[in-house]
């Protein structure tokens, strides 16, 4: 079957067609700026990229742009839309309501509006894109898939946070984790690679990225990750701070003049490396710099290593060990030297680096020598794949 997998932003949106048989991509793309002038980027496979400049004011429109390329006479992916089968939706937060993927009905969309006040910037515009596409395929069957699903097998000792334990009663005040659709597909594809038994093993996902989040995933189930109530805590991140002295918000907020909302702009927005090194969020950038000798840029590069390096040292205390030790996503997958510099942290494990290995990019690959006691690799992470495998299952 073809199942269309969705991800809507704020003001964008990314997507796949994907063959669930074969598990081929036949077209993939996004749209951008949403909401002011519009912009559709459009690529089938083994075709060129098109780029359509049109105004997109809602997200409606949007899909309508995606679904008019995909059955296209000349370049669509499908002769008509009747060949789509299923949609799948990448949704950010399903709180403690959801725990696994779910078919979209009235009343989980409802579920998932309730959930609006943990995400408030990501699910109103992954339920826009929800409500377009059931409006534009009316009867085709839509899945939602939850950033936070994954994550909530966590027991109350990794997610209950040190406050008013009224506060988690009333507000479900809690850590709940992200990037979760990632971790399941890489710790799931690590076992694979690995010929380990996911049931009786002990992984940990670093999932690096402009967002960046470690997880401890113990025979198959996330008992911890860094990221929490929302993508904000654990790692240094491109521009987000990670964990920090609550009290430095009260700081910041005398000395610089800012209400609640101007802190949490900074927390979010200007910090992390972007805000450490003043060069950029993007670690191509920052590399560059790095080998140029910018103090600030080598010493953001420093910062998140070590931070990485101390989550993976904190889970290996979680769950008592590890077997294996695995690197994703843009940074994960592709900047060598902050996997060098995030090894080095780790002889204690018995872990020393292949050189060569290490060189790898996007691509499965181990990168500790052999003669190393825990493996790590580099596993290329697909949470598109991910949830076209999770819609065809539920339908």
């Amino acid at each position: 079957m073809n199942v269309l997998v969705i991800n809507c932003g704020s003001s964008s949106l990314k997507y796949q067609l994907i063959n669930s048989d074969t598990e081929e991509v036949l077209a993939k793309g996004l749209c951008e700026r949403i909401g002011i002038d519009g912009r559709l980027v459009y690529q089938p496979a083994g075709g060129e990229k098109e780029i359509i400049e049109s105004a997109m004011p809602t997200h409606k429109e949007a899909i309508q742009m995606v679904l008019a390329a995909l059955a296209n006479e000349k370049t669509g992916a499908v002769k008509s839309l009747s060949e789509i089968d299923a949609v799948g939706h990448r949704v950010v937060h399903g709180g403690e309501k959801f725990a696994k993927s779910v078919v979209l009905k009235p009343e989980v969309l409802a579920q998932i509006q309730e959930c609006n006040d943990l995400a408030p910037l990501h699910n109103p515009a992954n339920l826009i894109g929800i409500h377009a596409c059931q409006e534009l395929m009316p009867g085709v069957p839509m899945v939602g898939v939850f950033d936070t699903a994954f994550h909530q097998t966590m027991p109350k000792k990794a997610f209950l946070y040190g406050l008013p334990y009224e506060y988690y009663e009333k507000y479900k005040v809690r850590r709940y984790g992200f990037h979760g659709t990632s971790h399941s597909f890489v710790s799931k594809r690590t076992a694979e690679f690995l010929n380990l038994d996911l049931r009786n093993s002990k992984i940990i996902v670093a999932h690096l990225g402009n967002g960046a989040s470690v997880s401890a995933v113990l025979n198959g189930e996330c008992v911890d990750t860094s990221m929490g109530l929302t993508p904000l805590e654990g790692l240094v991140m491109g521009t987000r701070s990670g964990d920090i002295d609550p009290a430095i918000m009260e700081f910041l907020a005398k000395k610089e003049n800012l209400d609640i909302e101007g802190v949490m702009n900074v927390l979010n927005k200007k910090s992390g490396v972007e805000g450490i090194s003043g060069v950029s969020s993007d670690f191509r950038d920052l590399e560059a710099a790095y080998k140029e000798g910018n103090q600030r840029a080598i010493d953001a590069c420093e910062v998140f290593s070590y931070r990485v390096a101390k989550y993976i040292g904190s889970y290996v205390a979680a769950m008592n060990g590890v077997d294996a030790i695995a690197f994703t996503a843009g940074i994960g997958e592709n900047t060598s030297f902050i996997r060098e510099k995030i090894v080095a942290y780790l002889g204690y494990l018995g872990i020393t680096l292949d050189q060569e290995a290490n060189k790898v990019r996007g691509e499965d690959q181990i990168i500790s020598t052999k003669d190393s006691r825990v493996a790590v690799c580099v596993i290329p992470t697909n949470e598109e794949l991910a949830i076209a495998r999770e819609t065809v299952a539920l339908v």
